[in-house]
């Protein structure tokens, strides 16, 4: 949040201030959250402000906010306006409640309102009051200065890149800059970098309520209060919104960005799904089943003058094929080593049913793995994986897994086993000046798991 005029909370007119006079020199200033409210106590409701709320002036700071900042239009409507004078100027709860100070609204210019709305409803988008929580359990630091620090944190991962381009920032904005720091970063990064001391003194005013920081407050209305959205409502906010900036990338900062595409595609754990998708090919119905007299079967006693096989499963036979190229580096090369142990243990540690073979423009011969230092990695050259998959598929393997970047052509006949693809990321390369242009990619025939 930003703030105003002066550095401590707006009065309201019921609790007149003493004059400077009264105030003694040498009396300390109490910090706004120097008793923290127990989260079990009971929210009292909400007393009236001594100013009226000048509702039409805070819904058209809403639309000019939504003027230039359209793709946040669906977060900016969702919030709920609630009149409030414990706020010092504006602050959120975690179920998308705005408690507005009325006298803050009535002294603020419209520009800087409709900044102070893209400010609010951001610290909910980036869910910093679920991150503030997380970071204070990890740390064990609990307490009205941590939670403090935790809000100047988030505004600076906020306002390093919300203001600008028709949106005005409020006077007071705390920038990354102001800590000597540097912009970009993360909440979390920020909190690493900064303490609490004489440098932030004049921060200790900052105030953007629980859902900045996680820390309830007396106002709360709490979950059962009234226009609170559940966790499925504001995912559904969340998603649309990132939705929105996918749908006009070149109109947000690259903060926000970034946000957009980790809800729209979240970072998965590509070790697991790459051992899932290798354990479900090698357990599916009908690989590496056959029939053996070597023990009776379930059913022998039904027919005891008839000797039946017996239905048994052997564990499948997997070809790795590694892209030796020169556009694969050495870390990815060395990554490929530790999926072929987690693919021996996915086998139950028979490694004698893996096959490896390494492939640029040529493929090698099939090896059998034994351990990583015997394993010969060969290459350097173009790509072409096209020459591996004859050579693999001569292993005859219950299941192919190919580790590559994908800079190459594939075969356009889909091979008779399962297929797994292992890709390492790479930055897609399109041809502005050829319309026909179409980048390559994995075939459709194969599961894709994204490495790293």
């Amino acid at each position: 949040m930003t703030r105003r005029d002066t550095p401590s909370a707006v009065p309201s007119r019921a609790t007149p201030v003493p004059p400077p006079s009264a105030v003694p020199p040498h009396a300390a200033p109490v910090p706004p959250r120097a008793t923290p409210v127990p989260p079990a106590a009971p929210a009292p409701s909400t007393p009236a402000p001594s100013t009226p709320l000048d509702t039409d002036k805070l819904y058209a700071a809403r639309l000019l906010a939504v003027r230039h900042r359209p793709y946040l239009a669906t977060a900016l409507f969702a919030l709920s306006p609630v009149p409030s004078a414990h706020v010092p100027t504006m602050a959120v709860d975690p179920y998308w409640r705005l408690y507005v100070n009325a006298v803050f609204v009535a002294r603020t210019p419209l520009a800087e309102l409709a900044g102070v709305w893209v400010h609010e409803v951001s610290h909910l988008l980036r869910e910093h009051h679920d991150r503030g929580e997380r970071y204070v359990a990890l740390h064990g630091a609990d307490g009205p200065g941590e939670r403090l620090r935790v809000n100047i944190a988030a505004d600076c991962e906020i306002n390093d890149d919300v203001y600008g381009d028709g949106l005005a920032a409020p006077r007071g904005a705390v920038q990354p800059s102001h800590l000597h720091l540097e912009s970009g970063e993360l909440m979390e990064d920020y909190l690493r970098r900064f303490h609490l001391g004489p440098g932030t003194a004049h921060l200790a005013w900052l105030e953007c309520g629980s859902g900045a920081d996680g820390l309830p407050r007396r106002w709360d209305l709490g979950p059962g209060g009234a226009d609170a959205l559940g966790r499925r409502d504001r995912d559904a906010v969340r998603f649309r919104v990132a939705r929105a900036l996918k749908g006009a990338p070149g109109s947000a900062p690259a903060g926000w960005q970034r946000w957009a595409e980790r809800v729209v595609h979240p970072p998965q754990p590509w070790q697991r799904l790459l051992g899932a998708a290798v354990r479900s090919a090698a357990t599916a119905a009908g690989q590496g089943a056959d029939y053996r007299y070597g023990r009776p079967p379930r059913r022998a006693a039904a027919l005891p003058e008839a000797v039946l096989p017996s239905l048994r499963r052997t564990p499948p036979r997997v070809t790795v094929v590694i892209d030796t190229s020169a556009s694969v580096s050495d870390a990815e090369l060395g990554s490929t080593l530790l999926e072929l142990a987690a693919i021996a243990r996915a086998l139950g540690g028979r490694r004698d049913l893996v096959k490896v073979i390494s492939c640029d423009a040529a493929a090698s011969r099939a090896t059998t793995l034994c351990t990583a230092a015997d394993l010969p990695l060969t290459g350097g050259g173009g790509t072409d994986l096209r020459t591996a998959f004859p050579r693999a598929l001569a292993t005859r393997p219950d299941t192919l897994v190919v580790l590559t970047d994908g800079q190459t052509p594939w075969p356009a006949a889909r091979p008779p086993c399962r297929t797994i693809i292992g890709l390492f990321p790479r930055e897609t390369a399109y041809d502005e000046d050829d319309d026909t242009y179409t980048p390559t990619g994995p075939p459709a025939w194969a599961r894709v798991v994204e490495i790293g």
